[in-house]
């Protein structure tokens, strides 16, 4: 069961007056108006010893009690693949200024290194486009969410 903070010098009021009212009737015990016999003293110092145990052991465990337990924060379990293969890293979404001044592609190469299922996205969505150099291959952000995958902050 999970409490509030609470330190060992942050006991609870009552708890130690508990404590305070007990170990002063274990010693009120010990004293004695009327003399007794050395038997009887012998069983007076055993039974005020076996109180203070469990009054130590009382105590003990209430502190224990109040201590403050520390869990790992709860990591939520990886998506299974079936599942994860539709999520897209965003930053793999890019103008390139050949293809248009106004419209984003995700780009291929980006997708290779950080979504491993590249060779899986609709061919529908693919776009070649001649970059001034060579021919450049990237994915329409627009159609792939129509067919159903997202684009996530990973």
């Amino acid at each position: 069961m999970f409490r509030g903070n609470h330190s060992s010098a942050n006991i609870k009021p009552h708890r130690k007056f508990i404590t305070l009212i007990l170990a002063a009737a274990v010693a009120i015990t010990g004293f004695s108006a009327v003399p007794a016999r050395a038997d009887e003293d012998v069983a007076k110092v055993l039974a005020g010893l076996a109180v203070l145990g469990i009054i130590g052991a009382i105590v003990k465990n209430n502190r224990d009690d109040d201590r403050v337990q520390v869990t790992r924060p709860h990591r939520p379990k990886p998506l299974p693949p079936r599942v994860a293969r539709y999520d897209l890293p965003a930053k793999c979404v890019r103008y390139f200024p050949r293809y248009s001044q106004s419209r984003t592609l995700m780009g291929r190469g980006c997708l290779r290194k950080q979504y491993g299922f590249e060779h899986t996205l609709p061919h529908a969505c693919q776009v070649t486009f001649w970059n001034g150099k060579r021919n450049r291959v990237g994915y329409r952000p627009d159609c792939l969410k129509k067919r159903g995958y997202r684009i996530t902050r990973r």
